[in-house]
Protein backbone atom coordinates (compact mmCIF):
# COMPACT_ATOMS: atom_id res chain seq x y z
CA UNK A 1 0.00 0.00 0.00
CA UNK A 2 1.24 3.49 -0.86
CA UNK A 3 1.38 5.68 2.25
CA UNK A 4 3.79 8.46 1.34
CA UNK A 5 4.90 10.69 -1.52
CA UNK A 6 8.44 12.03 -1.86
CA UNK A 7 8.99 15.13 -4.00
CA UNK A 8 11.92 16.80 -5.65
CA UNK A 9 11.61 20.61 -5.38
CA UNK A 10 13.33 22.72 -8.05
CA UNK A 11 12.07 21.88 -11.52
CA UNK A 12 9.29 19.72 -10.05
CA UNK A 13 7.33 22.00 -7.73
CA UNK A 14 8.96 25.35 -8.44
CA UNK A 15 9.94 26.78 -11.80
CA UNK A 16 13.20 28.43 -10.80
CA UNK A 17 15.87 30.24 -12.77
CA UNK A 18 19.28 31.25 -11.37
CA UNK A 19 22.54 32.41 -12.94
CA UNK A 20 25.78 32.19 -10.95
CA UNK A 21 27.69 33.87 -13.79
CA UNK A 22 25.75 37.10 -13.34
CA UNK A 23 28.27 39.91 -12.72
CA UNK A 24 26.05 41.80 -10.28
CA UNK A 25 26.30 38.96 -7.74
CA UNK A 26 29.96 39.68 -7.13
CA UNK A 27 29.60 43.46 -7.34
CA UNK A 28 26.85 43.41 -4.70
CA UNK A 29 28.84 41.09 -2.42
CA UNK A 30 31.94 43.27 -2.80
CA UNK A 31 29.90 46.30 -1.76
CA UNK A 32 28.22 44.42 1.09
CA UNK A 33 31.56 43.34 2.54
CA UNK A 34 32.68 46.99 2.78
CA UNK A 35 30.23 47.47 5.65
CA UNK A 36 31.94 44.66 7.55
CA UNK A 37 35.47 45.95 7.03
CA UNK A 38 36.22 43.34 4.37
CA UNK A 39 37.69 44.53 1.11
CA UNK A 40 37.54 42.18 -1.87
CA UNK A 41 37.01 43.07 -5.51
CA UNK A 42 34.16 41.44 -7.45
CA UNK A 43 36.75 39.51 -9.46
CA UNK A 44 38.43 38.19 -6.30
CA UNK A 45 35.09 37.02 -4.89
CA UNK A 46 34.11 35.36 -8.17
CA UNK A 47 37.43 33.49 -8.43
CA UNK A 48 37.28 32.36 -4.82
CA UNK A 49 33.66 31.27 -5.13
CA UNK A 50 34.21 28.99 -8.11
CA UNK A 51 37.63 27.85 -6.86
CA UNK A 52 36.44 26.82 -3.38
CA UNK A 53 33.28 25.27 -4.82
CA UNK A 54 35.36 23.12 -7.17
CA UNK A 55 37.85 22.21 -4.44
CA UNK A 56 35.10 21.16 -2.01
CA UNK A 57 33.76 18.72 -4.57
CA UNK A 58 37.20 17.40 -5.59
CA UNK A 59 38.24 16.82 -1.98
CA UNK A 60 35.04 15.00 -1.18
CA UNK A 61 35.17 11.20 -1.00
CA UNK A 62 31.55 10.97 -2.11
CA UNK A 63 30.48 9.59 -5.49
CA UNK A 64 28.02 12.46 -5.90
CA UNK A 65 29.60 15.33 -3.94
CA UNK A 66 27.69 18.41 -2.83
CA UNK A 67 29.22 21.73 -1.80
CA UNK A 68 28.46 23.74 1.35
CA UNK A 69 27.63 27.36 0.53
CA UNK A 70 27.93 28.68 4.11
CA UNK A 71 31.31 26.99 4.64
CA UNK A 72 32.38 28.38 1.27
CA UNK A 73 31.65 31.97 2.26
CA UNK A 74 33.12 31.46 5.71
CA UNK A 75 36.39 30.53 3.99
CA UNK A 76 36.23 33.60 1.73
CA UNK A 77 35.71 35.82 4.78
CA UNK A 78 38.49 34.10 6.73
CA UNK A 79 40.93 34.56 3.84
CA UNK A 80 40.06 38.24 3.56
CA UNK A 81 40.56 38.74 7.31
CA UNK A 82 43.94 36.98 7.28
CA UNK A 83 45.03 39.11 4.35
CA UNK A 84 44.30 42.26 6.37
CA UNK A 85 45.48 40.72 9.68
CA UNK A 86 41.98 41.33 10.97
CA UNK A 87 40.30 39.19 13.60
CA UNK A 88 36.69 38.06 13.51
CA UNK A 89 35.33 35.37 15.82
CA UNK A 90 34.07 32.10 14.36
CA UNK A 91 30.54 33.10 15.31
CA UNK A 92 30.92 36.42 13.46
CA UNK A 93 32.28 34.65 10.39
CA UNK A 94 29.45 32.11 10.40
CA UNK A 95 26.75 34.75 10.71
CA UNK A 96 28.32 36.85 7.98
CA UNK A 97 28.77 33.76 5.78
CA UNK A 98 25.08 32.87 6.08
CA UNK A 99 24.04 36.39 5.13
CA UNK A 100 26.50 36.36 2.23
CA UNK A 101 25.01 33.09 0.98
CA UNK A 102 21.54 34.64 1.08
CA UNK A 103 22.72 37.72 -0.81
CA UNK A 104 24.44 35.49 -3.37
CA UNK A 105 21.23 33.58 -4.02
CA UNK A 106 19.00 36.64 -3.97
CA UNK A 107 21.12 38.36 -6.62
CA UNK A 108 21.44 35.26 -8.80
CA UNK A 109 17.71 34.48 -8.66
CA UNK A 110 15.73 35.58 -11.71
CA UNK A 111 12.57 33.52 -11.33
CA UNK A 112 10.83 31.65 -8.54
CA UNK A 113 7.25 30.51 -9.05
CA UNK A 114 5.17 27.37 -8.77
CA UNK A 115 4.21 25.34 -11.80
CA UNK A 116 0.46 25.60 -12.49
CA UNK A 117 -1.83 23.74 -10.07
CA UNK A 118 0.97 22.64 -7.71
CA UNK A 119 -0.54 23.92 -4.48
CA UNK A 120 -4.05 22.76 -5.34
CA UNK A 121 -2.78 19.28 -6.20
CA UNK A 122 -0.65 18.99 -3.07
CA UNK A 123 -3.62 19.93 -0.88
CA UNK A 124 -5.58 17.04 -2.40
CA UNK A 125 -2.73 14.56 -2.05
CA UNK A 126 -2.05 15.68 1.51
CA UNK A 127 -5.44 14.30 2.56
CA UNK A 128 -4.44 10.76 1.54
CA UNK A 129 -0.66 10.56 1.85
CA UNK A 130 2.23 11.78 3.94
CA UNK A 131 4.33 14.26 1.95
CA UNK A 132 8.09 14.75 2.18
CA UNK A 133 10.80 16.28 -0.02
CA UNK A 134 14.33 15.29 -1.04
CA UNK A 135 16.15 18.09 -2.82
CA UNK A 136 19.62 18.84 -4.14
CA UNK A 137 20.61 22.27 -2.88
CA UNK A 138 21.38 24.29 0.22
CA UNK A 139 19.12 24.55 3.27
CA UNK A 140 19.83 28.26 3.62
CA UNK A 141 18.14 28.66 0.22
CA UNK A 142 15.66 25.79 0.01
CA UNK A 143 13.64 26.51 3.15
CA UNK A 144 13.25 30.22 2.40
CA UNK A 145 12.29 29.54 -1.22
CA UNK A 146 9.72 26.91 -0.25
CA UNK A 147 8.29 29.38 2.24
CA UNK A 148 8.19 32.11 -0.43
CA UNK A 149 6.00 29.97 -2.71
CA UNK A 150 3.82 28.82 0.21
CA UNK A 151 4.92 25.18 0.37
CA UNK A 152 7.18 24.90 3.42
CA UNK A 153 4.48 23.43 5.68
CA UNK A 154 3.57 20.67 3.24
CA UNK A 155 6.70 18.56 3.72
CA UNK A 156 7.97 16.66 6.72
CA UNK A 157 10.76 15.78 6.50
CA UNK A 158 12.61 18.11 4.15
CA UNK A 159 15.95 16.51 3.19
CA UNK A 160 18.45 18.87 1.50
CA UNK A 161 21.70 17.54 0.04
CA UNK A 162 23.87 20.45 1.22
CA UNK A 163 23.37 19.32 4.82
CA UNK A 164 25.06 15.98 4.12
CA UNK A 165 27.79 16.58 1.53
CA UNK A 166 26.30 14.35 -1.16
CA UNK A 167 23.46 14.69 -3.64
CA UNK A 168 21.03 12.55 -5.58
CA UNK A 169 21.04 9.87 -6.91
CA UNK A 170 22.85 8.82 -3.69
CA UNK A 171 20.50 6.33 -2.03
CA UNK A 172 21.27 7.66 1.45
CA UNK A 173 19.21 10.82 0.87
CA UNK A 174 16.15 8.76 -0.01
CA UNK A 175 16.80 6.45 2.94
CA UNK A 176 16.94 9.40 5.34
CA UNK A 177 13.49 10.48 4.21
CA UNK A 178 12.10 6.95 4.50
CA UNK A 179 13.53 6.58 8.00
CA UNK A 180 11.95 9.83 9.18
CA UNK A 181 8.65 8.86 7.58
CA UNK A 182 8.97 5.38 9.13
CA UNK A 183 7.96 3.89 5.77
CA UNK A 184 9.44 1.26 3.47
CA UNK A 185 10.54 1.98 -0.11
CA UNK A 186 7.59 0.02 -1.54
CA UNK A 187 5.18 2.23 0.44
CA UNK A 188 6.38 5.45 -1.20
CA UNK A 189 6.25 7.05 -4.65
CA UNK A 190 8.94 9.53 -5.70
CA UNK A 191 7.97 12.42 -7.98
CA UNK A 192 10.74 14.29 -9.81
CA UNK A 193 11.74 16.02 -13.04
CA UNK A 194 15.21 14.52 -13.53
CA UNK A 195 15.49 10.98 -14.90
CA UNK A 196 18.98 10.44 -13.50
CA UNK A 197 18.98 12.12 -10.09
CA UNK A 198 15.33 11.57 -9.21
CA UNK A 199 13.91 8.58 -11.07
CA UNK A 200 17.06 6.44 -11.29
CA UNK A 201 17.90 7.27 -7.68
CA UNK A 202 14.45 6.32 -6.38
CA UNK A 203 14.16 3.20 -8.57
CA UNK A 204 17.52 1.88 -7.36
CA UNK A 205 16.02 1.72 -3.88
CA UNK A 206 12.91 -0.13 -5.01
CA UNK A 207 10.68 2.93 -4.93
CA UNK A 208 7.93 3.55 -7.46
CA UNK A 209 8.41 6.78 -9.40
CA UNK A 210 6.54 9.35 -11.47
CA UNK A 211 8.45 11.53 -13.90
CA UNK A 212 7.15 15.09 -14.19
CA UNK A 213 8.43 16.19 -17.59
CA UNK A 214 8.90 19.88 -16.86
CA UNK A 215 11.08 22.46 -18.62
CA UNK A 216 14.07 21.43 -16.46
CA UNK A 217 16.15 18.36 -15.63
CA UNK A 218 17.62 15.36 -17.44
CA UNK A 219 15.04 13.88 -19.82
CA UNK A 220 17.42 11.52 -21.64
CA UNK A 221 18.88 9.06 -19.11
CA UNK A 222 17.74 5.77 -20.64
CA UNK A 223 18.51 3.51 -17.67
CA UNK A 224 15.78 5.23 -15.66
CA UNK A 225 12.29 3.87 -16.29
CA UNK A 226 9.56 5.71 -14.37
CA UNK A 227 6.33 3.94 -13.52
CA UNK A 228 4.37 6.84 -14.97
CA UNK A 229 4.92 10.19 -16.70
CA UNK A 230 2.95 13.41 -16.31
CA UNK A 231 3.27 16.54 -18.41
CA UNK A 232 1.05 18.75 -16.26
CA UNK A 233 1.21 18.82 -12.47
CA UNK A 234 -2.57 18.69 -12.25
CA UNK A 235 -2.42 15.16 -13.74
CA UNK A 236 -0.31 13.91 -10.84
CA UNK A 237 -3.25 12.97 -8.59
CA UNK A 238 -4.58 10.49 -11.17
CA UNK A 239 -1.10 9.06 -11.79
CA UNK A 240 -0.61 8.49 -8.06
CA UNK A 241 -4.03 6.82 -7.82
CA UNK A 242 -3.19 4.49 -10.72
CA UNK A 243 0.09 3.44 -9.11
CA UNK A 244 -1.45 3.08 -5.66
CA UNK A 245 -4.19 0.84 -7.08
CA UNK A 246 -1.69 -1.40 -8.90
CA UNK A 247 0.44 -1.69 -5.76
CA UNK A 248 -2.58 -2.60 -3.64
CA UNK A 249 -3.66 -5.35 -6.04
CA UNK A 250 -0.21 -6.97 -5.95
CA UNK A 251 -0.22 -7.21 -2.17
Amino acid sequence: MIRGLLFDINGTLSDILTNEEYDDIYRVLSNFFIYHDIFLTPTEIREMYFGINKRQRLESKENFPEFDIVALFEEIIKRACLKKEQKKSKKERQMLAKTSAEIFRATSLFQLKLYPEVKKTLKKLQKKYRLAAVSDGQSVWAKAELNAVGLLDFFDPLIVSGDFGYRKPDARLFKKALKKLNLKANEVIFIGNDLYRDIYGANSLGMKSIFFKSNQGDHDFQKAIPNDIVYRFEDLEKAVSRLASKTKKKQ
